[in-house]
């Protein structure tokens, strides 16, 4: 399978400006080490609340006239699902959600209210759903992470990273990236590469959703049952495997990718509020968890950069982990 390249991760860029935040490298010297110092990636500050937004309108945007009146269809516990919404609404696309029926209320809602029409359905029918209703109706399938237009979009934020990173004069070494289905780490993992060679690029998981952390260990993709990968709290990382195409980029580009535990997530969501004032769902908090819970894990070199993916959270639950 084609990697995407440096001139398609460009010209994602370019399409989505208009509508994705360039978010900021947001230093935290309260996370500071002899080792390491840390900067925050804050995709939570998308229009969506999370990082998704760059991947699913960079791929709505290349749809032909023909493919944009057939409408889309999609699958998402949640992020995805509203960046689909959102992107649809602004491009006026009519859109179908395929959403697991233990989604987060807030997700749900949130992706309602940008127009989108959301099908409920159990988690095993998540992602055979939508092949369904597109060979019913027509519609055009988006999907979460297995598309070389999603990865290149979701890319951004590596291209971001290496141009903010240089500008500030920061010695990057690391760049800590949550992983899911691989959207986001295949095309960070590229960007960074492509444009900054000495970078390692981390992935990170919860250990109750693995599969990644094994499939790079053993150098078989991994498929978990979606019995296990649903115990963690991290609902936007229970994907049960790395999809096709990203698989293939994590092969290429990513140096390792570790887990961090349940209690290591709700802290690293606590942390984020009080000392980084930011809101994070617990998927889009993994990676500060890895650099605050497991820095023996990290690589050589000071300077070290977490993506925040999202921050999509149940008030009650961000509550309970304050409290």
């Amino acid at each position: 399978m084609a990697l995407v390249t440096l001139d398609e991760l460009r010209a994602a860029q370019k399409r989505i400006a208009s509508v994705a935040v360039r978010t900021p490298l947001v230093p935290c010297p309260w996370a500071g080490t002899d080792a390491h110092t840390l900067h925050l990636k804050p995709e939570s500050l998308q229009p969506t609340g999370a990082f998704k937004i760059r991947g699913a309108y960079n791929r709505l945007a290349v749809l032909t006239a023909e493919e944009r009146a057939r409408g889309v269809v999609a699958q998402s516990s949640g992020n995805h699902a509203q960046a689909v919404a959102y992107a649809a609404r602004e491009m006026g696309i009519k859109a179908v959600i395929v959403m697991p029926d233990t989604s987060p209320a807030v997700k749900v809602e949130n992706t309602r209210s940008f127009g989108a029409e959301v099908v409920l359905v159990r988690m095993h029918e998540r992602d055979t759903t939508p092949a369904e209703l597109a060979a019913e109706h027509g519609y055009v399938w988006v999907p979460p992470y297995d598309d070389p237009w999603i990865i290149a979009g979701q890319g951004t934020v590596g291209l971001e990273i290496a141009e903010d990173a240089t500008a500030l004069d920061l010695d990057l070494r690391t760049v800590l990236v949550p992983v899911s289905g691989g959207g986001l780490i295949s095309g960070a993992a590229a960007a960074l590469k492509l444009t900054m060679p000495g970078v390692r690029v981390v992935g990170v998981e919860p250990e109750l959703a693995g599969d990644a952390a094994e499939s790079f260990r053993t150098g078989e993709r991994a498929v978990w049952p979606f019995e296990l990968t649903h115990r963690t709290i991290a609902d936007g990382l229970r994907t049960n495997t790395l999809g096709l195409l990203p698989w293939e980029h994590v092969q290429a580009y990513v140096d390792d990718i570790i887990t961090v535990t349940e209690d290591e997530i709700r802290a690293a969501v606590a942390v984020l509020a009080r000392r980084g004032r930011l809101v994070a769902e617990p998927s889009g908090a993994v990676a500060t968890a890895a650099y605050l819970h497991h820095p023996e894990q990290l690589p050589p070199g000071r300077s070290v950069a977490a993506v925040v993916s999202g921050g999509n959270i149940e008030p009650s639950l961000l509550a309970e982990l304050l409290a």
